[in-house]
């Protein structure tokens, strides 16, 4: 297996796993994901796989068969009143092939984003979970993520 910043050829896995993430939240949330959706259309994954301030990672097999991703996004709060202006790299969604889970290949992707993050400048890596999710709940807090801050709501 190999980890690698995210080519066009990878669009279709890519695809394949923005649907069962989607899927995932969908079950979790129904009110707010819609079945058989996904998070970004072609035009828009394609110009997120050349965005430098958005690079994408993936881990592929010998074929190059796409077997999880990570989305992350570079933040910083430069000149804000109140935020110090650290570089963040934030991790928008962290995904492995439902039909292989358990072969260490999220916790290989998520220590190849923090290798990245340190060479890069970064002060931390952050990331948001929905609490319906207790599986990546789970997986997140094994790899010794800790609460930044809470979101919460009130349906009406």
């Amino acid at each position: 297996m190999e980890i690698r910043r995210a080519k066009e050829q990878d669009m279709d896995g890519i695809n394949k796993l923005l649907l069962q993430v989607c899927l995932v939240h969908h079950k979790g949330r129904p009110d707010l994901f819609k079945y058989g959706a996904k998070k970004y259309t072609d035009e828009q994954l394609k110009d997120i796989i050349y965005d430098d301030n958005r690079p994408i990672f993936t881990a592929v097999d010998e074929g190059g068969t796409v077997l999880g991703y990570a989305f992350c996004i570079f933040q910083q709060h430069i000149d804000n009143n109140a935020l110090t202006d650290i570089k963040t790299l934030y991790i928008d969604d962290l995904c492995v092939d439902e039909n292989i889970r358990g072969k260490h290949i999220g916790s290989q992707l998520y220590n190849y984003v923090l290798s990245y993050a340190k060479e890069a400048g970064c002060y931390n890596v952050t990331l948001n979970v929905w609490s319906c999710n207790e599986s990546a709940m789970k997986f997140y807090q094994a790899c010794g993520l800790k609460p930044q801050k809470v979101g919460m709501e009130t349906i009406l």
